[in-house]
């Protein structure tokens, strides 16, 4: 699995002109599943995520977590992660995992998130989206699974 972190001060997506999920303060997490990844590579990378020290302390160092800080995560399917851009002009997909697969540990990332006391919202599968979002820094990460 991949999740593109991003701090953010607000970050709402819509998707058929509603709002599906919308924080405040917290991490936007665009999540891709590749094939081959299984709900450990899920829990893994949830508690990686929930626990990264990327949010400032009084001092003004990255030294705090999601968790120490009480933000909330706004996590978003995203299976363009894993699109290989190596040949041609299309991009390719033949590592992302199929939908089923991908809805499931995209859903069990978002149940591991909530357990560790994470205000969790989502975007809306395999729909078309808009996020928005105010990018705190700019603060940006990758992170991967073990499987990764």
């Amino acid at each position: 699995m991949r999740a593109i972190l991003q701090r953010v001060s607000r970050a709402r997506v819509t998707a058929g002109g509603r709002t599906t999920g919308e924080i405040g303060a917290g991490l936007l997490v665009l999540l891709g599943v590749r094939k081959g990844d299984g709900e450990a590579e899920a829990e893994y990378l949830a508690g990686r995520v929930a626990g990264l020290r990327i949010f400032s302390d009084p001092e003004g160092k990255m030294n705090l977590s999601l968790l120490d800080t009480g933000g909330a995560m706004l996590v978003v399917s995203q299976f363009t992660l894993y699109g290989d851009t190596r040949k041609g002009r299309r991009p390719g997909f033949d590592d992302a995992a199929p939908p089923e697969t991908a809805r499931r540990l995209y859903e069990h990332f978002v149940a591991k998130a909530r357990e560790r006391g994470i205000q969790v919202e989502t975007g809306e599968f395999q729909a078309i989206m808009t996020v928005e979002l105010a990018n705190e820094g700019p603060v940006t990460f990758i992170v991967e699974s073990k499987n990764g």
